[in-house]
């Protein structure tokens, strides 16, 4: 009986241990670890190295905010008995999931196998009460409410264009381009998003913060191709997508989002969205914020092509039209499309499309955020970050390429890339 006992309270020994990354987290003393990872006071002090780990788990504690509520009947999701020991290859070397987590500013890791949590990680003291801020990963929940806009008729086409929706955009850039091309980041606009101080980005969220985002929207208005034919990732399209939802169904992006989607993936903790303060309009492009196993559930409604208990959340149709790189054009498919002097990834409807042998596809955010979907294999994985800069590269941590490799590492366990 006591080596029974023993062995029952060293099992749950292990369990609790592979809830949190052994060793230290890279950076802890510079992200604020000494002030227990404080949050910042207003939005531009967020993104500071002091009070990013500590922001991006309370950005709707200091700035405005809409809630969604959870659903009524939350989607179970439970702990494999045995967690999952994942390995990968990084620049001809061999590592552990642990080790990734004292390698990278990795804040939470979970993946599910078939709808059961088979790995999960945390650094800096997050847990998964938290509710994380989703960066771009919001520019796809935008797009899902779109396409149920579109199934229940509220949008008529894609080809429609966003002034039929906005009035108020008619004569403008955004406002002339068919909502299929603002999804696809194809509006032909001359817009630069490298997420330094005065890229058009930035001038963009200067307008908004003051005048609000239909100003912001319309203050685009050099095109430096047609629409429809390049891929220019600008978060200024996902605003104006968040107008056209708002206009077509005559309710705030929170309220339509909760109802369509939020609740019918069977999310058990509340989400919001950051408001602008000028006029109250949710930031559609990366303002979204909820608990790491509610963004599985999102990943799992995906991974299963919108179905959740048997109802369709979003019809598969629709979900291929956002993540099937064959019903991308040519231009737009992993190996083809340009971006940042990168083939590597390709785009569908405000959603990345991976390489690969089969579908595969990923919501991502800068500073490290991303959802990855296998629905083949029935996976999905949450990684959420504090990356040393935007794009994740560019400070030399080499946090895309790592988190690439070991995502390739997960799908090895099950499968082929």
């Amino acid at each position: 009986m006591a080596n029974l006992l023993n062995a029952g309270n060293l099992m749950m020994l292990a369990l609790a241990l592979s809830a949190g990354a052994a060793g230290a987290a890279p950076d802890e003393q510079a992200l604020g670890q000494a002030a227990g990872y404080p949050a910042a006071k207003n939005l531009r002090q967020a993104y500071q190295q002091t009070y990013i780990v500590g922001s991006f788990s309370a950005m709707d504690s200091f700035n405005p905010s809409c809630s969604q509520a959870p659903s009524d009947h939350p989607l179970p999701l439970t702990s494999a008995a045995v967690p999952t020991a994942f390995t990968y290859r990084f620049r001809g070397d061999s590592f552990t999931l642990d080790d990734y987590m004292q390698r990278q500013r990795v804040t939470a890791l979970v993946v599910v196998k078939d709808g059961n949590i088979v790995a999960e990680r945390y650094n800096y003291g997050r847990t998964p009460q938290m509710r994380m801020l989703s960066n771009s990963m919001g520019k796809t929940i935008v797009a899902l409410g779109i396409m149920k806009a579109l199934e229940e008729g509220r949008i008529h086409s894609l080809d429609d264009r966003a002034k039929d929706y906005v009035p108020a955009l008619a004569g403008s850039l955004y406002g002339e381009t068919r909502i299929l091309n603002l999804m696809r980041m194809a509006s032909g606009a001359s817009y630069v998003e490298d997420y330094s101080a005065h890229d058009d980005r930035a001038s963009f969220n200067e307008v908004m913060r003051k005048a609000g985002v239909l100003q912001a929207v319309r203050s685009v208005t050099r095109r430096s191709d047609p629409e429809g034919e390049r891929f220019n990732y600008a978060g200024a399209q996902t605003a104006a997508l968040t107008l056209v939802l708002r206009a077509a169904t005559g309710r705030s992006l929170c309220d339509y989002i909760e109802e369509k989607i939020w609740k019918p993936i069977g999310a058990q903790a509340r989400a919001t969205w950051l408001l602008n303060p000028a006029d109250d309009v949710e930031l559609g492009q990366g303002g979204f914020n909820a608990t790491v196993h509610d963004y599985a559930r999102l990943g799992m409604m995906m991974a299963a092509d919108g179905q959740v208990r048997g109802n369709a959340v979003i019809e598969r149709e629709h979900l291929l039209d956002m993540t099937d790189a064959g019903r991308q054009p040519p231009a737009f498919r992993p190996g083809s499309m340009q971006y940042h002097g990168s083939t590597y990834a390709g785009y569908g409807l405000q959603t990345w499309i991976l390489p690969g042998s089969r579908r595969r596809f990923a919501l991502l955010g800068v500073y490290g955020q991303a959802i990855f979907v296998d629905p083949e294999l029935n996976l999905v994985v949450v990684h959420m970050a504090a990356g040393k800069d935007a794009s994740g590269d560019a400070s030399g941590t080499h946090l895309g390429a790592e988190r690439d490799a070991l995502l390739r590492g997960i799908v090895a366990a099950y499968g082929k890339w």
